[in-house]
């Protein structure tokens, strides 16, 4: 969408969460400009500058309600410039207090044109959220948003014209704008205020023809039944369901749909009108995060939740937007919204729990996160298949493969690579290597050009000294697939090592180093490589380097014996591979 793009950005430049305080640079003339060339002494924060400077620190930290504080003090503090309310503004709208947003958006003239419409839209939104229509009404059309929030302030006028009691302008059919997603959901809003309005045969004819020419990845259809199933139709609703899950049968929100009527289950509420709203919002709240908007995006995501505060979706996408500026606790804030009986629930454990990845000091927390999810969603097999991954993680390998038999035996012909790949992990870190190599090669047979699973059945073999040369083609694949990936071009070096041509596994080594140098496992064939190269000085700089990178206990061990005593001659190591393979 064209009215979202570069202008929209720069709207919100100085409001990155990875770096608000490069924006910290005040506007000569203000108070502020003069304080900013003489800072005050320590322990003065109650001037204008030093509240700046606290709320600049204390957004870059995440504690993004505070800022906004902050800045609205130094705002009060020196009114002279006008930036400081921008700021105060922005934090507010970013933290998600969208209320206090809405009361701190500058006035026309106040600020930059973009910030001043934006501001308009906040105190729309806010108003709406309020219920209060003529209020929304009149901040989105007196006179109308103009660039780059047109497309936003298109999408709600017909609410907030209902909420003002407007249904001549609320039902207007609405005119195509030649761009696909806005008349699409233009053409959805008009349904569900037609609904709204209990002009029920227009709706039905209003989302049929809409379901005709686009389906909206499920959102349409599931709107659509929604209507039906309040109308007492749920037999045309569970033909609608089935029918979009013969397109699409991984779809989570079908499928609880479909399980959901076919129980006798109630049927969904209809949407007030702010959460109509909210849903219109969000579809260019999503086309502003495709488009590497994360800052907008974000703001959008605060609108969407002003107004509908349990839009579960949303609270996923800014959970994804804190992980990417790198607030893991806001980031888990958000994704713990969803609760159990959500089709976003599941999704969002996962995300919960992905958020501690690399932190082996989390791993009982991570069990317990996945047992919870299982209690609530007991048979759910993602549920199941976290808490397999879990018990993994937790070295409690023969109760993963347990869980991960279950899955299988349930799934039957259904059962996809992953499960399979999951317990040869599972097996082979449990000692069974031949019910590990099994699980793997039927992995392989169901995705034969999986990278993952050639890269992992291949090292195995090569680790064991086992079809090396069958072994180097996999893994010569998998890097062809993956060219990045640091671990896959381990496996490339460490096939080269164990057929001796050390040169090779040098240039390859050094290469998966610099795609992962924090990996101790790399740096330690790096090692191993050099010292087989004859450069023994570099070999024992890279395992120093390795003890520094949190090895675990085996690791630490195998390099504390090499630094003393150095590598065991290529002969012995031969050996040692060969009586490994024959265990």
């Amino acid at each position: 969408m064209k009215t979202f793009r570069t202008a929209a950005l720069a709207a919100l430049s100085c409001v990155s969460m990875l770096a608000l305080a490069a924006c910290a640079t005040a506007p000569a003339g203000s108070e502020l400009g003069a304080q900013a060339t003489a800072p005050p002494a320590p322990g003065d924060p109650g001037t204008a500058y030093g509240l700046f400077l606290a709320g600049a620190a204390a957004f870059n930290q995440g504690d993004k309600h505070d800022a906004a504080d902050l800045f609205a003090g130094a705002a009060r503090q020196d009114p002279d410039a006008p930036f400081l309310q921008e700021r105060a503004f922005t934090a507010a709208l970013i933290a998600g207090d969208v209320h206090h947003a809405a009361q701190l958006a500058p006035p026309d003239g106040a600020a930059d044109a973009a910030i001043v419409r934006l501001g308009r839209l906040t105190q729309a939104v806010d108003a709406l959220a309020e219920g209060k229509g003529r209020e929304a009404r009149t901040a989105l059309t007196n006179p109308p948003i103009g660039a780059p929030f047109t497309t936003a302030g298109v999408l709600l006028e017909p609410w907030a014209a209902a909420a003002a009691g407007d249904w001549k302008t609320a039902l207007a059919v609405p005119s195509p704008r030649g761009e696909r997603l806005v008349d699409e959901i233009t053409r959805l809003d008009n349904a569900m205020l037609l609904e709204h309005r209990r002009r029920y045969a227009a709706a039905d004819a209003a989302f049929r023809k809409l379901l005709s020419d686009a389906d909206g990845s499920g959102v349409y259809t599931s709107a659509y039944g929604g209507f039906l199933e309040r109308r007492g139709r749920r037999a045309d609703a569970v033909a609608l369901y089935q029918a979009s899950l013969k397109g699409d049968a991984s779809n989570r929100y079908m499928r609880e749909a479909l399980a959901r009527v076919q129980a006798g289950k109630p049927a969904p509420a209809e949407p007030t009108l702010a959460e109509g709203a909210a849903q219109a919002l969000l579809g260019p709240t999503v086309v502003l995060l495709s488009e590497k908007q994360p800052e907008l995006g974000l703001a959008y995501l605060r609108l969407v939740l002003r107004l509908d505060p349990k839009r579960d979706e949303a609270w996923l996408l800014v959970g994804d937007s804190m992980v990417s500026s790198g607030d893991l606790d806001a980031a888990r804030e958000a994704y713990s919204h969803p609760q159990p009986g959500s089709p976003d629930f599941i999704d969002a454990r996962a995300r919960l729990i992905s958020t501690y990845d690399g932190d082996a000091s989390a791993n009982p927390a991570v069990l317990q996160l996945a047992e919870e999810t299982v209690k609530a969603s007991p048979g759910d097999d993602d549920a199941l298949t976290l808490l397999a991954d879990a018990l993994r993680i937790n070295e409690r390998y023969g109760e993963s493969a347990k869980v991960l038999d279950k899955l299988i035996v349930d799934q039957g012909a259904k059962a996809g690579w992953q499960l399979y790949y999951m317990r040869g992990v599972a097996r082979q870190q449990a000692g069974d290597w031949p019910s590990a190599q099994a699980d793997m090669e039927t992995a392989l047979k169901l995705a034969p050009d999986e990278p993952e699973i050639l890269n992992y059945l291949a090292y195995s073999w090569v680790d064991r000294g086992e079809r090396l040369t069958e072994a180097k083609a996999m893994i010569e694949k998998a890097v062809a697939a993956k060219p990045d990936s640091g671990a896959m071009v381990d496996s490339l070096g460490w096939v080269y090592f164990r057929m001796g041509d050390y040169p090779k596994a040098v240039n390859q080594l050094e290469h998966a180093a610099e795609l992962d140098p924090a990996d101790p496992d790399i740096n330690n064939h790096l090692g191993d490589a050099y010292w087989r190269a004859g450069r023994k000085t570099e070999a024992r700089f890279q395992w120093e380097r390795v003890l520094t990178l949190n090895p675990d206990a085996k690791l630490r061990e195998e390099v504390e014996g090499k630094l003393k005593s150095g590598l065991s001659p290529a002969g012995a190591r031969v050996a040692e591979a060969s009586a490994t393979a024959a265990q």
